[in-house]
């Protein structure tokens, strides 16, 4: 892959690799051909398909294996599923095997925008805490993947005084150029994208394609503005990425992004190597991936490790309507809030000793709660007569 001669291939050690799928070389592909009843002879095509791969098993090792092969790269790509707790556990092993063998690392994130860097090098320095980062950087609006997938790396992070760097650029211009495409983005707008933007990759440009195709859109959704917005996040994280190489010589950069962002190196790897020439190396999961040589320099293969599930209130939220909390604009066929008594437009102003002023108060206060846990909550109800009243319900999530 990147700057690399051959693809290696390594497993983490609670991995899991099935054989059986491959077939023995040297062995006979096909019996001789025998007569039939009629006396005629069949005849027997053997034709080896060039598309077989192989696996040499020899070279399977240990994620310690791998961490010293990175240790003199100066980019390492962690591809993820954003969703798959496993991806998020390797990337934490990784990142601390390289700061145990000696190395100055920082760890830059697609799952932060770049306008936020200053809350990210606040919780680092310890002058911000987790609620109020979370806020602050407004993840759960922007991101809203299950925080705790990456509260393990950010903890780790703070403790060891290990930079973030926030590498996306921000939603506000990716939700225009989705629109209207980069040409209907200000002055102000474009000095914040990169003034590079490389369009001739025909490979990147079918595999978003491909992506186009399946991606829920209207009727009148443009595929070139869609390819604009691909083109932003891969050459806005690779030049956020170039900045901060060039301005910490010697240092090491860990890049977790989505695996569409990594593989192949078609997204950020090959638009951060034009900027910085530098050796990289690119990992993933292998799961349900074809096993090509070029997909990444190095493929993992764990045991799926799932999050305990988060306490549900079973409501639907109004975070649009101005007023005192959050409001309720519905609720889940089985919700634990209705059978309390909650009603469709209370509003929540507390859960247990949390208020509750935004959507991300209440992710925030549910965030390491558990299915079958009562938790008082209150809430301002409005009435025809009398006027506004608060209530209190002991609410048991589902």
């Amino acid at each position: 892959m990147l700057q690399k001669p051959a693809m290696s291939w390594l497993l983490s050690s609670i991995s899991v690799l099935v054989l059986g799928a491959f077939p023995l070389l040297g062995a006979q592909a096909m019996p001789p051909a025998e007569d039939d009843d009629t006396g005629s002879s069949r005849q027997v095509v053997s034709e080896l398909d060039p598309r077989t791969k192989v696996l040499d098993v020899s070279t399977l090792g240990s994620l310690d294996r791998l961490i010293d092969a990175l240790v003199d790269d100066r980019v390492v790509f962690v591809g993820e599923s954003h969703d798959r707790y496993e991806d998020h556990l390797n990337q934490l092993e990784i990142i601390r095997g390289l700061v145990e063998r000696g190395n100055q690392v920082a760890v830059g994130m697609e799952f932060f925008q770049q306008p936020f860097q200053t809350q990210l090098d606040a919780y680092i320095a310890g002058t911000l805490d987790e609620e109020a980062f979370l806020r602050e950087t407004e993840y759960f609006e922007r991101w809203r993947f299950d925080y705790r997938l990456y509260r393990p790396i950010l903890r780790y992070a703070r403790e060891h005084g290990i930079p973030l760097i926030a590498l996306n650029v921000p939603r506000e211009i990716t939700q225009k150029v989705g629109d209207g495409g980069i040409d209907s983005l200000s002055s102000a707008e474009r000095r914040q994208i990169p003034d590079e933007i490389d369009r001739d990759d025909a490979d990147y440009r079918a595999h978003v394609e491909q992506v186009f195709e399946m991606h829920p859109k209207d009727e009148d959704a443009s595929f070139e503005h869609f390819l604009e917005v691909q083109l932003l996040w891969d050459e806005g994280m690779a030049e956020r990425a170039a900045q901060w190489l060039e301005a910490n010589p010697g240092k090491q950069l860990v890049v977790l992004a989505g695996v569409g962002h990594v593989q192949y190196g078609r997204g950020i790897p090959a638009r951060l190597q034009r900027r910085v020439d530098a050796p990289m190396s690119i990992v993933m999961n292998g799961h349900q991936r074809p096993l090509d040589p070029e997909i990444a320099d190095y493929l993992l293969y764990p045991q799926p490790v799932e999050l305990p599930k988060t306490g549900l209130m079973g409501v639907m939220l109004d975070t649009e309507t101005a007023g005192a909390g959050v409001a309720i604009q519905g609720f889940a066929q089985k919700s634990g809030a209705r059978e309390a008594g909650v009603e469709t437009g209370d509003r929540i102003i507390e859960i247990g000793d949390i208020p509750i002023e935004s959507y991300a108060d209440i992710r925030i206060a549910l965030m390491d709660s558990r299915p079958g846990e009562r938790l008082p909550i209150q809430v301002v109800r409005d009435r025809l007569v009398g006027g506004a009243k608060q209530l209190s319900f002991d609410v048991t999530l589902q």
